[in-house]
């Protein structure tokens, strides 16, 4: 069991921590998966404790100042920062990415609040007056939702909750965090370290996925949001269980399958390396990793051998190996299976493999990144597999470039290497996609920026900078300062009457 927390496996349910001894859900190391880090029996019975814990801590919450709710999140910015490594330790043990990766991810709990308390993010939810009348002023207000449930991915088991439930605090709302199934220590840990910043009881809950739990929690009548990351099948269950709720406010943020064009006057290095970084970064395992490479004939057979040679030369180890590895193992075996077979499908289809992936002959779940080309893309056959893995085709020209990149249900991050201003105009322009790059690579977004896609990768409520938007809503008031309104017409008024 992992000795980084100070309590046993534990829910954090208005302001105690309530253990759940047993082994119904255990997390392993995926570099020695013989190795429990965390393992606990979650109940059904927390999800409701949980949201009558925020639902209770709500008004008061939801009363204070804002200078009163950014002071805390200033105090939770001092403990993140102060805990970044223990952190970053829990993370790679949990997730299995590299350790520079890890304490990247930690580094950016601090800077959220920050950016969330930065004059740019605030000014979306700054109040403002306008005049309707000689007496009447008109108000533009914001108020939270209520109980925000938030739905952590494992990925980044602690940055995207974080991302989501800062805000959330903010704007005055109570939270109910659900941390990944396979990344349950970690979300323990935030829920440590969230109690050691003094949130008051019932503001901040934490409890963990077990059987039946998610479903319990997003179909609750108790809460009035979803904030989540994860996976378009499991969005979609969610705005299934909502479809009678068309007023619950609900972020979702479900992966991609994304393009990214390199055409003929793209710099060589450049496209090659930044394709290679976004397609295996974190052993593939973003939602904004590049899935599908379109090329231009012209540079086809210069920049399809080279990328294959980078793809092939990545150096693959533990993450916490002292030598300079660019990816460990992915999460669970099954993700290597899943990553096997989708190169099998191909294959079956027609594709032809130019770097195999293939499962590594070491304990843990490493699986070597893959490219294979094919024919061309359809949203038939559109398909999202989170591992290492990258296809590649070839087109004639920039049309065809951006009908192949608009060739998937999903539409999170795109890219196009180009040094024409015009190329790049159209394509931003016709590519179906929330976050567009030039001549860099899909992923590494920027928290100052909005985050977020269209289609089966969101619903158009981006994070990040924005992230502000969906955790209160305006709400217009007018404010008469006169008794002495003039009668509508066929209105009779007598002051005998009073």
């Amino acid at each position: 069991m992992i000795d980084l927390l100070k309590h046993p496996p534990s829910s954090y349910i208005n302001g105690r921590f309530e253990p759940i001894p047993g082994d119904d859900l255990v997390s392993t190391d995926p570099t020695e998966p013989d190795r429990i880090i965390w393992q606990g029996s979650p109940s059904v019975d927390h999800v409701d404790q949980a949201i009558q814990a925020a639902r209770r801590a709500l008004d008061e919450w939801s009363a204070r100042p804002m200078n009163d709710r950014a002071d805390l999140l200033r105090r939770w910015q001092q403990i993140v920062a102060l805990h970044a490594e223990r952190i970053a330790e829990v993370i790679t043990d949990e997730m299995g990415k590299t350790l520079a990766e890890s304490r990247f991810e930690a580094k950016a709990l601090a800077d959220k609040v920050a950016i969330t308390l930065d004059e740019i993010s605030l000014s979306r939810v700054r109040e403002y007056e306008v005049s309707v009348s000689a007496s009447r002023a008109g108000h533009c207000r914001f108020k939270p939702h209520g109980v925000m449930a938030v739905l952590g991915p494992f990925n980044f088991p602690a940055h995207l909750p974080n991302g989501h439930f800062v805000p959330a605090l903010l704007l005055g709302n109570t939270v109910v965090f659900k941390p990944s199934k396979q990344t349950p220590a970690v979300g323990q840990l935030l829920g440590e370290l969230m109690d050691e910043a003094g949130v008051p009881p019932g503001v901040f809950n934490m409890i963990h996925g077990g059987r039946g739990v998610a479903p319990a929690l997003v179909s609750h009548d108790g809460i009035d949001g979803i904030l989540f990351t994860g996976s378009w099948a499991v969005g979609r269950s969610i705005l299934q269980a909502n479809l009678d709720r068309p007023g619950r406010i609900m972020a979702l943020e479900m992966g991609g399958n994304n393009p990214a064009v390199v055409l003929a006057d793209a710099h060589l290095k450049q496209a090659v390396v930044e394709c290679a970084r976004a397609a295996f970064v974190t052993t593939g395992q973003r939602c904004t990793c590049t899935r599908r490479v379109i090329v231009e004939q012209d540079i086809a057979e210069r920049f399809i051998p080279a990328l294959c040679k980078v793809t092939s030369t990545l150096l693959i180890g533990p993450p916490r190996s002292t030598d300079p590895i660019f990816m460990g193992p992915v999460v669970s075996e099954q993700a290597v299976q899943d990553v096997r077979q989708f190169q099998d499908d191909l294959v079956q289809a027609g594709g032809r493999v130019l770097v195999e992936a293939t499962a590594m002959d070491r304990p843990g779940h490493f699986v070597t990144p893959g490219v294979v080309e094919v024919d061309g893309f359809s949203v038939q056959t559109d398909c999202e597999v989170f591992g290492p893995f990258l296809q590649v085709t070839v087109v004639s020209d920039l049309d065809q470039a951006i009908e192949q990149a608009n060739a998937t249900n999903y539409g999170l991050a795109a890219s196009i290497f180009t040094n024409d201003d015009a190329a790049y105009e159209t394509f931003f322009r016709r590519v179906r996609a929330g976050c567009i790059n030039r001549n860099t690579g899909t992923a590494g977004a920027s928290s100052k920026l909005p985050f977020g896609g269209l289609g089966h990768s969101g619903n158009h409520r981006p994070a990040a900078a924005f992230s502000v938007d969906y955790c209160a809503y305006p709400v217009a008031n007018m404010i008469e300062h006169s008794a002495d309104a003039a009668l509508p017409a066929g209105m009779h008024w007598d002051e005998r009457w009073v």
